[in-house]
């Protein structure tokens, strides 16, 4: 079992690193052999939601500077295995850029963040539910319209009205058999129990690389996540880091 200790000026943390991913725990310890995070900050801390570190232009950084895009010249590819992991209270996840440039979800080289986020009623784990089906569903009809562009391209360009609405039709019908098929996404008991009892972020599952779970600390997290911030959601006093291997 892989453990690392993020030491940090509010105390310890003590992190469990997933063998279910691999690429990103391996990346982590190099990394923190490396020194590469050691004099970094939590740069971003939003309190009920998480506490994220590990950009390596936030060493010695000046109040006011931008922060949030630093890191190695390399991403790592996705390793999202949800709901088997996911973003319960003190999972720690990968950051990375979004959907729009970043299509595959691959993760950043070096920023991660710990999850604090807040515990839900049985009841907003069900619309929350409804949410992501419907997204779902939006996912898959625009993967078949892609499929489908150079045709929807030559009915618009004949104004063929009817033969679009025919082909919306097919392509509704279609995404909804995929979706039966596929199953629609559902939390499972162990999520739910943890979001109702423990709290987290399950809006993020599916969406970023969950690869280890704070062990130890877990007060220190609520600490950081609870520190007064400025406007740009850096904590008003610097919180250092080290990180440090305990176990490979």
């Amino acid at each position: 079992m892989s453990t690392v200790k993020i030491k940090t000026t509010e105390g310890d943390i003590i992190v469990r690193l997933y063998d279910e991913t691999p690429r990103h725990r391996d990346n982590f310890i190099k990394l923190a052999k490396e020194g590469y995070f050691d004099g970094t900050l939590f740069h971003r801390v939003i309190k009920d939601f998480m506490i994220q570190g590990g950009d390596p232009d936030s060493k010695n950084a000046p109040k006011g500077k931008m922060l949030g895009t630093g890191g190695p010249d390399y991403t790592i590819s996705a390793e999202i295995d949800c709901p088997r992991l996911f973003h319960k209270r003190g999972a720690l996840s990968a950051a990375r850029l979004g959907d729009e440039v970043n299509p595959q979800r691959e993760s950043s080289g070096s920023q991660f963040y710990i999850v604090w986020g807040k515990t839900y009623r049985q009841n907003e784990l069900r619309q929350m539910e409804k949410q992501m089906a419907m997204q779902a569903e939006q996912n898959v009809f625009n993967e078949l319209a892609r499929e489908h562009h150079d045709e929807i391209m030559n009915l618009r360009r004949s104004r063929d009205r009817e033969g679009l609405m025919k082909l919306q039709d097919e392509l509704a019908d279609e995404t909804r058999k995929r979706c039966r098929e596929q199953g629609y996404p559902k939390f499972t008991d162990e999520q739910t129990k943890a979001y109702t009892e423990l709290g987290g972020t399950p809006f993020l599952d599916g969406q970023y690389t969950v690869f280890g779970e704070v062990v130890e600390g877990l007060e220190v997290v609520e600490k950081i996540q609870n520190c007064e911030t400025l406007r740009d959601d850096r904590p008003k006093e610097d919180v250092v880091m080290q990180v440090e291997v305990v176990n490979e």
